[in-house]
């Protein structure tokens, strides 16, 4: 197992550390509504663009992601007869550093035909930190970034945990060292059937990064940076291996499994810091100050 040695190394777990210990309550506190982003309007895929395997950015192949009463649904019954290989990932138009992001799920119907195998049954996720769609590749597989993990029971008994964290074309520190292989588990309990599941993270630069399932705790790691593997045919001078990630897009896994997302919903916790200010918000835990607006200013010609 690869720990870190190095001095900036150390100093970037502490203070990774010592933010999300400031910061570990954050989405258990409420937050007026008012403040979210909605990313998903409910009505439509506005702001999103899909990024398919052996497909150009911004073709929905096989209408793969597409909205009906309000939820947005991934779907294969236009496949044919074999998925072949081409997961899909919806990109949110806006990259973003140090967030919070709710995403409420549940995983529907039977797996495609063709599917890459049983681990990609009742298996999604949403991609943090992700690379630029743009700089993808046509045939590339994942997209560079670190993936929150959804999982759905096999209602067999087998504990099956969701909100892990998979790491295509990246790595964490988990526990004091490189966490060594590709997936990571969580806490979490097994969530059968087609029930609705909240999936919350809170996710802090380049520092920490903690899931939440229904408001529990269930898994914590810190300093992304890109390495490892896990994707492939991929563009080589977009994987710069031991850098760390500040930031990226978002994006919602289609991997073979039917899955409905009814809520896709973020809050910025990049903004002004200064009390005096009116755009000063007490959840904000890292400053821009060009964010900061006050009563009484003059107002640029």
């Amino acid at each position: 197992m690869r720990t870190i040695s190095s001095r900036l190394g150390s100093a970037l777990l502490v203070s990774a550390c010592s933010l999300g210990a400031q910061a570990a309550d954050a989405p258990l506190k409420q937050v007026p509504a008012s403040e979210w982003v909605q990313l998903f309007n409910g009505r439509d895929l506005t702001g999103w663009t899909p990024k398919i395997t052996k497909h150009d950015l911004a073709e929905n192949f096989a209408d793969t992601f597409r909205v009906k009463d309000g939820v947005m649904q991934v779907r294969y019954d236009k496949y044919g007869p074999s998925f072949d290989g081409q997961f899909g990932h919806l990109f949110y138009k806006t990259p973003y550093s140090y967030y919070r992001l709710v995403v409420e799920y549940r995983f529907v119907g039977e797996q495609a035909k063709g599917g890459p195998g049983a681990w990609a049954l009742r298996n999604s996720g949403a991609m943090l930190h992700s690379q630029d769609p743009r700089t993808m590749t046509r045939d590339q597989n994942f997209p560079i970034s670190i993936e929150g993990q959804f999982l759905g029971g096999n209602s067999d008994g087998t504990p099956r945990p969701t909100m892990n964290m998979c790491s295509p074309g990246t790595e964490v520190v988990f526990n004091g060292s490189i966490y060594p292989d590709h997936c990571l588990s969580s806490d979490s309990k097994t969530f059968d059937g087609e029930q609705w599941v909240r999936a919350e993270f809170l996710v802090l630069g380049a520092g920490q990064v903690i899931h939440y399932v229904n408001g529990e705790k269930v898994l914590e790691y810190a300093l992304p940076q890109f390495g490892g593997g896990g994707v492939s045919k991929h563009d080589p001078a977009a994987l710069p291996a031991g850098k760390l990630i500040e930031g990226g897009y978002i994006a919602l896994q289609s991997e073979s499994h039917p899955i409905d997302f009814r809520k896709v919903e973020l809050l910025n916790l990049v903004g002004c810091l200064d009390p005096k200010a009116s755009t000063y918000r007490d959840y904000y835990v890292k400053s821009d100050p060009a964010a900061c607006k006050y009563a009484g200013a003059a107002s640029a010609p």
